[in-house]
């Protein structure tokens, strides 16, 4: 059996992915999500990995979105 490295594959996420993987991190890791995100970046990054680095940096984006709508929804009243 022959040990294929996955680092040439194509990471990138397609926008559903990216929506699922922030809402997930939000659940799990709370007001850590972006943290968490920002971590496997950087751990990506520093492999050599830049898609994967890529792609997770577009997940602690989404985090940071989500969290700015939800506070922006509620000081001004509206429902999020």
């Amino acid at each position: 059996m022959t040990n294929v490295s996955q680092y040439d594959e194509d990471a990138t996420p397609v926008p559903a992915d990216v929506d699922f993987m922030a809402a997930v991190l939000e659940g799990r890791h709370g007001i850590h999500a972006v943290d968490v995100a920002e971590f496997f970046s950087s751990f990506h990054g520093v492999k050599g990995d830049a898609g994967r680095s890529w792609a997770w940096a577009g997940v602690a984006d989404k985090v940071r979105l989500r969290e700015r709508a939800r506070l922006t929804a509620g000081a001004f009243g509206a429902k999020a």
